[in-house]
């Protein structure tokens, strides 16, 4: 169980960091590159700037993709813990439903057949 916790948490540091990271990107080129002062001006390092978030885009992808997976196996099992539940249910019941009938009353009578 806290293996699973520890994924999630994961998993949900992931998924931030790659929203920030798209919500940075302008989807038409420009993003962060444009505003310090476009594809000619390589050599403030702007271009280095919009090949760094697209290289961590692609690597936070992945990471999700794998911790998704890791997450999918890790889940507890459920249907284990439902089974022992009900079986313990069945056997309460069992100790509380009669078996046979109580002392003094008798079955149900059968029907005459008809003459």
């Amino acid at each position: 169980m806290g293996f699973y916790i520890f994924i999630s948490v994961l998993l949900l540091i992931v998924c931030i960091l790659l929203g920030l990271i798209v919500l940075i990107q302008n989807p038409k080129g420009g993003g962060l590159s444009s505003t310090f002062g476009g594809q000619g001006n390589q050599i403030m390092g702007a271009r280095k700037t919009a090949d760094f978030l697209e290289k961590g885009t692609w690597v936070l992808s992945i990471v999700l993709l794998v911790l998704s997976l890791i997450a999918s196996y890790a889940i507890p099992n459920r249907q284990s813990s439902e089974n022992a539940v009900k079986s313990e249910l069945s056997v309460d019941q069992e100790s509380v439903l009669p078996t046979t009938l109580p002392t003094g009353t008798t079955a149900l009578p059968e029907e005459a057949p008809a003459e």
